[in-house]
């Protein structure tokens, strides 16, 4: 009898709508409480509790006890990216259903994805530094140029730090409501923690929802040409 493959056992754990739920509002990279995963999944907290100790000896969240409270988040940014693209494949899986055109909605627009920014900002920097040289698309990863490297520099990010991580570099991270790219790896990493540095960006209260700050359209429309409206990001 063959072993069940590791896929079937995701599969399950994924499959519960509580689970997905809670997934979900994890794709920030934030930890949270039982009690606040509840709330979301509209579960009581001690079924929480039980969906997240099945989610822990599946391997895709950690836990972490601080003080009275225990924090859960995803395992890895990887496990992030691996539920990023499987939320784009299974969008509209059913090919009966007719695309509605609605207008773009908050988390559509700029959100965190893991530790790094999605949306129609993220794909807009990363379509901003391909124009200007700074990055080169590859096979299904970025490549810092040296007009990259002296960009960095100039932000005050050291590109050997970023190399010398365990992490995946620069990867192209396929944008569940753009259906193109954006930067993820440590650049996109970087890249989130310079903009919240400079105050560029902002979390709005919806979690994962990011708001750009007048200070952030100056700055992004000078270094990146990139004009940042209220529902549109353009390059």
């Amino acid at each position: 009898m063959h072993d069940e493959p590791p896929m079937s056992r995701v599969g399950a754990l994924i499959g519960s709508p509580a689970r997905a739920l809670i997934l979900t509002e994890l794709f920030d990279g934030r930890a949270l409480t039982a009690t606040e995963l509840a709330g979301v999944a509209n579960v009581s907290p001690a079924t929480a509790s039980e969906h997240l100790s099945l989610l822990l000896s599946g391997g895709l969240v950690t836990r972490e006890k601080s003080g009275r409270h225990n924090y859960y988040r995803l395992a890895s940014p990887e496990i992030a990216n691996v539920l990023e693209q499987l939320a784009v494949q299974t969008a509209n899986i059913d090919p009966a259903a007719k695309p509605i055109r609605k207008a773009r909605t908050p988390i559509q627009n700029a959100r965190m994805c893991y530790d790094h920014i999605a949306g129609r900002l993220g794909v807009s920097i990363a379509d901003a530094l391909v124009k200007r040289g700074a990055l080169i698309a590859l096979d299904t990863d970025y490549e810092l140029t040296p007009k990259g490297e002296a960009l960095f520099d100039a932000w005050g990010i050291n590109p050997a730090d970023l190399k010398r991580s365990k992490r995946v570099f620069a990867r192209q991270c396929l944008d569940w409501s753009e259906r193109r790219h954006h930067v993820s790896g440590t650049v996109g990493a970087a890249l989130a923690n310079l903009a919240f540095d400079k105050g560029w960006i902002t979390r709005a209260k919806e979690r994962r929802v990011l708001i750009v700050t007048p200070l952030g359209q100056r700055e992004m429309k000078t270094h990146l040409g990139i004009t940042v409206g209220q529902n549109e990001t353009t390059v």
